[in-house]
């Protein structure tokens, strides 16, 4: 069985996709751009904020199924450009406790609606 999680608080599915789907105690959640989901705009800013935004959409997805960043085993990170990753990574490293998760960062040539980062996880219950 599987299950769809959605929350209000981070951005609506802009196609044909689920925020996250919760299957035998993992989440796979969809990757999360820098929306704010009150505006339906990105976040001003560079990759600090954009970053920043990514995780506070990660953390309601994961508080509506009732987990929380500790819960997360892996993540990939997709970046506009490789010269983003430090700013990146300093945010990343604020979003987790001690036991990092695993993961795969990769640049890629576009992010939906020109985002500078998309970060999708996998947590488990």
């Amino acid at each position: 069985m599987k299950k769809v999680i959605f929350t209000e608080k981070a951005p609506a599915a802009i196609g044909p996709y689920s925020q996250a789907i919760e299957a035998n105690g993992m989440i796979f959640m969809s990757g999360q751009i820098p929306v704010v989901p009150s505006t339906g705009a990105f976040i001003e800013g560079g990759i600090k904020e954009q970053t920043t935004q990514v995780f506070e959409n990660i953390k309601n997805v994961l508080s509506e199924a009732g987990l929380t960043t500790d819960n997360v085993v892996k993540t990939t990170v997709f970046l506009a450009d490789m010269s983003l990753f430090a700013e990146m990574n300093e945010v990343y490293a604020q979003y987790f406790d001690g036991a990092f998760p695993a993961r795969s960062a990769v640049a890629v040539k576009a992010l939906p609606k020109g985002a500078l980062v998309e970060i999708e996880c996998i947590a488990v219950r």
